[in-house]
């Protein structure tokens, strides 16, 4: 049986620090952003599956703010499993991410109710 609610297991599993991602049992794709279907087939097969974490920044741009809010990244991820999203990657600064870096996934919870997943440097 699958949820037709898979954005809110996501972020359950995320508040419980568990990086979740769907997989179709029939073609074993994996699917991110959470869906009801995936992409291409259509198969509504999926399960949640626990992913690597492990991932290679895709691409990144840094969000210049006004002092004295620092500046921040976006980055695409490819994770292992052949996904792709968007995230950002911690622990250098901004302009220090790199095209091709390597990097693991990380979740914070300042707020019991909600979770970010964030990566930083592997």
């Amino acid at each position: 049986m699958h949820s037709l609610q898979p954005e809110s297991d996501y972020q359950r599993f995320l508040c419980q620090g568990r990086f979740m991602i769907q997989r179709s049992r029939q073609s074993g794709g994996h699917v991110f952003y959470p869906r009801v279907a995936e992409p291409g087939t259509g198969n509504t097969d999926l399960e949640w599956v626990e992913a690597s974490g492990r991932g290679v920044v895709y691409s990144t741009t840094v969000v210049r703010q006004r002092p004295p809010t620092p500046n921040y990244n976006v980055a695409l991820i490819d994770l292992e499993e052949g996904v792709r999203l968007m995230s950002r990657v911690e622990g250098v600064a901004p302009e220090q991410v790199r095209i091709g870096m390597p990097v693991k996934a990380k979740i914070l919870r300042d707020d019991p109710a909600a979770a970010v997943l964030v990566f930083e440097p592997a």
